[in-house]
């Protein structure tokens, strides 16, 4: 992916800043369409038909959830990739997925057609019908787009989104014209979903791997969905209760209102969509002062404040030219008032979301459930006081400012200790060379490891995937795992599941923060002292009291290097961050040997960086990590690796 965070630091703002800017542009026209859409189905049907149209577009975007929940999982899973192969492989998988989603939606849809037409007080079933033909084709149309978000082609991304709005105003014009009314409008809107899915041609390989197991992304895609169901029902749930509890034309007024609202999330969005996929590939290092954030709050700020102060200083008259004379709120209170205070209500919401995908992009963030939880009361709030338009955009406002302090000030604390305990550490003890997967380290530690007993059975007819290994190819990175558990199980299930890898140099005079992992002869050597200096001193002294056996191990592993031999094997170490001491988690020895001889320069070393390394036992040794191990030890009792290597090897044939 990226080198070292020292190439790319600089640049991270920069390359927001430019996707967004495109992505703005793409967006900007996409959003005229859709204005243009909207003027122009409320002039021709008028508040009821347009009420009727805008509700039943509004069940496709609370679909939308799925859609996108496949459209971020898909770009950050692509984005992550490092070959063409394996970004195929991994867009089959969920484009395969995202289909089967999308017709169990239509399925639900048109099972629960007539209650949804009664509740909603629709003319027909038929809008219903329509409606699950178009969620058939949009959920897929979210993992097309996550790839060639992912591929950081924001803009062919843009022409997308530019190309659905085409479709939509230009169907549904020729539609009303036509004489169809409210049923070839959301025709339209069906076909514009199709259209869309079908002009997006992934580049895929023609060299087809195993496909991603869909395992590896469940909890990732489940807070996806988690997040954009609450962000779908925040934006979109009002105009159905709306609907409900309004009579028509007041249910047509709010609906262009929320319409203009949409515009100003819409261009946050874009924003949001240029950082995702941007902060998705970048270590923790390039993140810790959080400057890509900043950015992007403050340009959704500024968009969204600049665009609700125009909206408050528009006259009324405005509005009445565009959507039609019978769009006139009657009252104190304005109908630019109304778009204004919707407006704000969006902006507030829309630095929620910011802060929320920033999370995503790098973590389970559980500021997703917070959302989904945020949206219930949303919703049940709006139930409870529903007297007036007003009333009910006044309670998003006010409900949607409490989001952000929720998730806004413990994101800013952490931020805060995060930025002081960088102030404080020492220069980095290593130099990032290159990001890594997991599988090749999975690969690199198997390797080094492979000649021991307990893979005996196993030496001949697996050697070739271990001393040659492919790691585009998926089966092969899971046979390789399956076989590192037969031995170190325990061991890796121990790391965070948000370790970072690198390949790294360890930078001269900086041995003393680096530490031998403490086991076995290592510990009577050590004397509780694990610093590697402090051990090299020990062994080199004249009365060393070791064990003859690992004598012999470190002087072979001596030799080699002392003759420009190949290494067998890499060093593997683990740690907070550069900054922080690190501990060799595999390749003790060879760490040793190379010190000895100085020629740590000519080792492989990997590393696994970690901000939550401290709850592992392997770095940090005390009672409550060694009380996490054991009940970790006591979840994996019926764990049988040697089982899923039998799998692995009945699946391949």
């Amino acid at each position: 992916m990226s080198n070292a965070p020292s190439d790319n630091s600089k640049t991270l703002q920069s390359r927001i800043v430019s996707g967004s800017v495109v992505l703005l542009s793409g967006t900007s026209l996409a959003a005229a369409l859709n204005f243009a859409y909207n003027l122009a189905i409320a002039r021709f049907l008028g508040p009821q038909g347009f009420g009727h149209a805008t509700v039943v577009y509004t069940l496709l975007t609370l679909v939308s959830a799925a859609t996108l929940a496949f459209q971020i999982i898909s770009a950050k899973v692509v984005v992550q990739q490092t070959s063409l192969e394996a970004r195929s492989a991994a867009y089959r998988s969920l484009h395969r997925l995202s289909w089967g989603c999308g017709l169990i939606i239509a399925l639900v849809l048109i099972a629960f057609q007539r209650h949804l037409n009664n509740y909603l007080n629709l003319p027909t079933p038929v809008l219903i019908d329509l409606l699950a033909v178009g969620a058939a084709f949009y959920v897929p149309l979210g993992t097309r787009r996550g790839y060639i978000q992912g591929e950081l082609g924001f803009r062919g991304l843009a022409t997308n989104l530019v190309f659905e709005g085409a479709v939509r105003l230009g169907g549904s014009l020729l539609m009303v014209l036509l004489g169809t009314g409210v049923i070839g409008v959301i025709a339209a809107n069906a076909v514009a979903m199709a259209a869309s899915w079908m002009a997006i041609r992934p580049k895929l390989s023609g060299h087809v791997i195993s496909p991603i197991r869909i395992s590896s992304v469940f909890r990732e895609l489940t807070q996806a969905l988690v997040f954009f169901a609450g962000q779908q029902l925040i934006n979109n749930f009002s105009i159905v209760l709306v609907k409900h509890y309004f009579f028509a034309t007041e249910a047509g007024l709010y609906a262009a209102v929320a319409m203009v609202g949409r515009v100003i999330f819409t261009l946050a969005q874009a924003v949001v969509n240029s950082m995702f996929p941007v902060v998705a590939g970048t270590s923790a290092e390039e993140r810790k002062n959080h400057s890509v954030l900043a950015v992007s709050l403050l340009m959704v700020l500024g968009i969204g404040s600049v665009l609700s102060l125009a909206l408050r200083v528009m006259p009324s008259r405005v509005w009445t030219l565009f959507f039609g004379a019978r769009f006139v709120v009657t009252g104190h209170y304005s109908l630019s008032y109304l778009f204004a205070l919707f407006g704000f209500a969006t902006v507030i919401y829309s630095l929620s979301v910011v802060i929320i995908t920033y999370e995503m992009s790098y973590k389970i963030a559980n500021t997703s459930w917070v959302q989904l939880a945020f949206s219930g009361v949303l919703i049940a709030t709006i139930c409870r006081f529903h007297a007036s338009l007003q009333q009910v955009i006044l309670v998003q406002l006010v409900l949607l400012m409490v989001l952000l302090v929720l998730v806004g000030v413990p994101f800013l604390n952490d931020a805060l200790r995060n930025s002081e305990s960088f102030s404080v550490v020492p220069s980095p003890a290593i130099r990032l060379i290159r990001r890594i997967s997991e599988d090749e380290v999975i690969g690199e530690f198997l390797r080094s490891d492979f000649e021991n007993a307990a893979y005996r059975d196993y030496q001949e007819s697996m050697r070739a995937i271990v001393h040659s290994p492919n790691f585009d190819d998926a089966n092969e990175n899971a046979k390789r795992r399956a076989l590192l558990f037969l031995r170190h199980f325990s061991l890796w299930k121990e790391l965070p599941s948000d370790t970072e890898w690198f390949e790294v140099a360890v930078k001269e005079g900086e041995l003393d923060r680096i530490q031998v992992f403490p086991r076995a002869q290592w510990r009577k050597i050590a004397r509780g002292n694990f610093v590697i200096t402090n051990i090299v001193e020990r062994l080199q002294a004249p009365r060393s009291k070791v064990d003859l056996q690992f004598q012999a191990k470190i002087a072979a592993i001596r030799s080699r290097l002392a003759e420009n031999s190949s290494m067998p094997g890499s060093v593997v170490l683990i740690g907070l961050n550069e900054s922080e001491p690190l501990t060799v988690l595999d390749g003790n020895h060879r760490m040793v040997s190379a010190v000895m001889e100085n020629r740590v320069q000519h080792l492989r070393i990997l590393c696994g960086l970690s901000s939550k390394m401290s709850n592992c036992c392997w770095y940090k040794t005390n009672l409550l990590t060694l009380t996490r191990y054991g009940q970790n030890q006591l979840r994996q009792l019926t764990h049988r690796p040697e089982v899923e290597l039998a799998r692995l090897f009945e699946n391949s044939g």
